[in-house]
């Protein structure tokens, strides 16, 4: 498989080990719905000790497991940004979804998930009482000597967070290039997600890149100082204003 050279400035010589995978183009080639829904799934890892987890595995477990073995690392553990099946596994409009019940058949690994969110992850994924990591905003999870920030970030789920490495920002579903999660489902609350983007990812600077949890836009990634600049959803200047135009 070919590398975009977009991952190639992302996967350097260093240390860090970051890839950005989209569905239905680098795994899950075969699979309609991994074309249609167009996830990104994220390899986080140490170059130099070989682990790495595996950021929101659905689809296609074993292609993901495959290119990990393929750039020489080895999968230690899941990051969960929220339990919706397109991005840990379960039944979604008819369809089964392959996730991380699947890819703990193949590897012993933790699923780390905020505490908000570990109670739907398990509904809807199957998974054991002791598989899933509970943590709380603020808390690291290391891999190697790679270290990534869980950042809390409800509205789009209760549960839902993003993960700060390395002046990378992986959003999941709280924000996108263009707009920004959905509210109207299960969990959903406009009012938190407001706060979520416009507070709790304020610590996120300028210069950091965000990495989206689908590709909804021309391009995969973008600096967060270009996404407050021209993403719609910081239009709002107040949370009324929010409410106004997003609160449904």
């Amino acid at each position: 498989m070919s590398t975009p050279p977009s991952e190639e400035s992302s996967a350097s010589d260093d240390r860090l080990y970051f890839r950005q995978l989209l569905s239905g183009r680098d795994f899950g080639t075969a699979d309609r719905v991994a074309q249609q829904m167009v996830n990104f799934v994220y390899l986080i890892g140490d170059r130099h000790t070989g682990e790495a987890v595996i950021v929101d595995p659905a689809y296609d477990v074993a292609a993901l497991l495959q290119i990990l073995e393929a750039d020489g690392m080895r999968c230690d553990g899941v990051l969960a940004t929220h339990y919706h099946p397109d991005h840990v596994g379960g039944s979604m409009m008819g369809f089964d979804i392959a996730g991380v019940r699947e890819l703990l058949d193949e590897v012993s690994v933790p699923v780390h998930a905020q505490h908000e969110e570990a109670e739907f992850i398990r509904k809807v994924t199957g998974l054991g009482e002791g598989d899933v990591v509970e943590h709380t905003s603020g808390d690291h999870v290391r891999v190697g000597e790679v270290d990534i920030e869980l950042i809390h970030t409800p509205g789009h789920t209760p549960g839902s967070q993003c993960f700060l490495v390395d002046n990378r920002l992986v959003a999941g579903d709280t924000l996108f290039l263009e707009g920004c999660g959905r509210t109207d489902l299960p969990g959903g609350d406009p009012a938190a997600l407001y706060r979520s983007i416009t507070q709790k990812l304020a610590k996120v600077p300028d210069d950091a890149v965000l990495y989206p949890g689908h590709l909804y836009s021309a391009q995969p990634s973008a600096t967060m100082g270009h996404t407050r600049a021209n993403n719609f959803v910081y239009m709002p200047r107040s949370e009324e204003q929010w409410l106004a135009m997003f609160g449904r």
